[in-house]
């Protein structure tokens, strides 16, 4: 079996707070190193009232200063909401703290809606800079050149692994372009995953970063000791989600028996659509699903995230994961 990954979005669960979440994401990032987790990755969005990782390089510092041996980084930052050399110096920063443990993904999408894009005095054509602000940043981490007027401090010099994010051929394209890992959203955004990778690994030039494509495809789990309960704890996933379509983000709720009941039929095929990367079951279940999704698609790598409200159930359902992984392997 592939190595997994986390992906955490440091759950604002309903009734709770953000520091509540920021101790329960420094939790779960040491049960993942022990685990035997490779990364656990954060991601950037906004107004947001169930994420708390806005603010995504504080929290791996956190997250990273709380553990010892698991990398730690951004999957991602989006870039067009940023000077590129304000992220050389954040993640400098980071890589001089956490030598060898800290990632940079990167992606152009605003992590919010537009009104909020406008507040992050993010500009129409943002997104358009994108390979040039990308190839600006890692500039910033080259060693200085004789005469270099704008340094990194920290940053230049330093080893931070760069991926690109997509959830289309765009990024595929651009991180095959520039001979970068490339990380698919197939967590929430499935629809071009097979085209986008196949794409990716069909025009991949190799570069002193990456000799050769290297893929990684998210994946939703909701894992527990029996079908039922995983049935039960993925509905929080799907109310926020629910609700994140309806132009009202939330919480995230605890789970609901009639779930079902409480949508309309397009909201459900909305569903089956945007969440088809998801495996939810018993630990045979499980570990059935996730050999399933490699074999289907060949990636190199897994980030696994998995939305459940109560804490303890969260770390229940990677640790069965952890140890899907570990009984595919020792095959």
């Amino acid at each position: 079996m592939v190595p997994f990954s986390v992906l955490d979005l440091a759950p604002i669960v309903q009734g709770s707070t953000a520091a509540r979440a920021f101790h329960n994401s420094a939790a779960l990032a040491q049960h993942a190193e022990r685990w035997g987790y490779s990364r656990f990755w954060l991601a950037e969005h906004h107004s947001m009232p169930g994420i708390a990782s806005a603010a995504t390089s504080v929290v791996i510092g956190h997250v990273a200063g709380a553990t010892s041996t698991i990398r730690v980084g951004a999957g991602g930052i989006m870039l067009p909401n940023h000077s590129p050399l304000v992220i050389a110096e954040q993640f400098g920063t980071l890589a001089a703290l956490y030598p060898g443990r800290i990632d940079l993904g990167l992606g152009r999408a605003p992590g919010s809606d537009q009104i909020t894009a406008r507040a992050l005095r993010r500009t129409p054509d943002a997104a358009n800079a994108f390979p040039h602000d990308v190839a600006e940043l890692m500039a910033y981490f080259k060693p200085v050149q004789p005469g270099q007027l704008v340094q990194s401090v920290p940053g230049a010099g330093l080893d931070v692994p760069i991926w690109i994010l997509g959830s289309s051929t765009f990024g595929a394209r651009l991180a095959a372009a520039m001979g970068l890992p490339f990380a698919f959203a197939s967590h929430f955004a499935p629809a071009m995953m097979m085209t986008a990778v196949e794409l990716y690994r069909a025009e991949f030039q190799p570069s002193d970063r990456l000799a050769k494509p290297h893929v990684m495809l998210g994946v939703n789990v909701f894992a527990a000791d029996t079908n039922e309960e995983a049935r039960r704890l993925s509905t929080s996933q799907l109310q926020a989600f629910v609700a994140l379509r309806r132009g009202r983000p939330i919480q995230l709720p605890p789970p609901s028996n009639d779930f079902a009941a409480q949508i309309m039929p397009l909201e459900r095929a909305m569903l089956d659509e945007a969440l088809a990367c998801t495996i939810v079951g018993s630990p045979s279940a499980v570990r059935e699903g996730l050999e399933a999704f490699v074999r289907d698609t060949g990636a190199d790598e897994l980030m696994i995230a998995s939305q459940i409200f109560d804490f303890d159930a969260r770390l229940r359902s990677y640790e069965i994961t952890a140890d899907a992984g570990a009984i595919a392997t020792a095959r």
